[in-house]
């Protein structure tokens, strides 16, 4: 039993022991940063800050909450110094209510001004859904672009369970209440009722990336159905534009902003800091509960 426990709360121990390696460091780095670009550097940020005529911002990691992106996409539509937007993006998707909220605060900012979407590492899933809207797509020969297709999935805990001596106890109201449940086989009905959802939010997907991209929602068999590429592949179904490093995708962005003399904002170097610790904490939390699932 005690073994049983401690695999089953490993995820949340694996966070709590990063958090306890790293935690000092942060605040190190932190204060190191006050105490040593507090002065000079000051002044260059208030002159970016001031003057900058082009963004960058990045979407990074597996997209779970939206709301500090979005903020970072509505701060740059209503800034009037800002005459361009390039998003970068390098993450393996997510949760699908954010992504949505990612693509349409990304079309709103488009009809405002010119926004370039970079795949500097992995544009996949969500992460290409939140991207779609962009003026161009421009894709790293290196990265991956792709995988358009949704998933819905569930760990069956039921042998488990019945070695343990556990038993479920359920009482619902609502045929389909129990659909997805872990302690059990699903049933055929519940398995249709859960592909319902699914598939509709697949069409969804397609059908945004068809309109988005000026492509055939007939032919999704070719661009969509889960599909991964490469960035010159993904450029022969017409998923990006070009293919092409950090500099053709800050180029590019220029010309679209016709900015002469182009100023880019300074980043937020603690925001990205702790964004970096939150991202490795949910990679550390992702790798940790796959493996207590493998011991089950």
């Amino acid at each position: 039993m005690f073994n049983f426990l401690k695999t089953l709360f490993s995820p949340i121990i694996a966070i709590l022991d990063f958090i306890t390696k790293y935690f000092k460091t942060i605040v190190f780095l932190t204060i190191m940063y006050f105490v040593i670009f507090s002065g000079s550097n000051n002044e260059m940020g208030k002159f970016q800050e001031d003057y900058a005529n082009l963004q960058k911002i990045e979407l990074t990691g597996p997209i779970v909450n939206s709301k500090a992106i979005l903020e970072q996409i509505e701060q740059a539509r209503t800034n009037l110094n800002i005459k361009g937007v390039l998003l970068e993006v390098n993450s393996p998707g997510g949760a699908v209510a954010p992504s949505v909220e990612i693509a349409h605060a990304i079309k709103r900012l488009k009809e405002v001004k010119p926004v370039v979407a970079y795949a500097s590492g992995t544009m996949a899933s969500g992460s290409y859904y939140a991207s779609i809207w962009a003026n161009k797509i421009i894709a790293n020969p290196g990265s991956i672009v792709g995988s358009i297709g949704v998933i819905f999935q569930g760990a069956n805990v039921e042998e488990l369970m019945d070695k343990l001596g556990i038993k479920a106890q359920t009482i619902k109201v609502g045929k389909y209440k129990e659909a997805g449940t872990p302690t059990r086989t699903w049933s055929t009905y519940e398995k249709a009722e859960l592909e319902k959802v699914i598939n509709d939010t697949y069409d969804m997907f397609i059908t945004d990336v068809a309109t988005a991209r000026k492509l055939k929602k007939s032919d999704s068999d070719k661009f969509a159905d889960a599909h991964i590429f490469t960035a010159r592949q993904a450029k022969e179904v017409k998923l990006i534009d070009e293919v092409g490093t950090m500099y053709t995708a800050k180029n590019e962005l220029i010309k679209l902003s016709k900015v002469a003399n182009p100023i880019w904002k300074k980043e937020d170097k603690i925001n990205k800091l702790i964004d970096k610790f939150m991202n490795e904490a949910v990679s550390q939390f992702s790798l940790r509960f796959m493996d207590s699932l493998k011991a089950y």
